[in-house]
């Protein structure tokens, strides 16, 4: 399960990015490329483990994931800018 700060709690589906899922309950996120180049969609991860489908190229800091190329190992917990 995926919570998002200020939002809600919403299901995770095998097979989708972070971002796919999100975007399935009609929240918007802000993004640009879906591969991890530009960082338009950097949020900030406050619990939980995620992994990457390919390496980032834009940069992030240590508590940030870019969930346009990333899913979740566990439960985690999400601020949405």
């Amino acid at each position: 399960m995926i919570h998002i700060q200020q939002h809600k709690t919403v299901p995770h589906l095998p097979q989708r990015t972070l971002l796919e899922s999100i975007e399935d309950q009609k929240i918007v996120v802000q993004f640009h490329c879906r591969e991890g180049f530009c960082g338009a969609c950097r949020t900030k991860l406050r619990s939980g483990e995620v992994e990457y489908t390919s390496f980032p190229l834009a940069y992030i800091d240590d508590d940030e994931i870019l969930p346009c190329c990333c899913y979740p190992l566990s439960d985690i917990e999400i601020e949405l800018a």
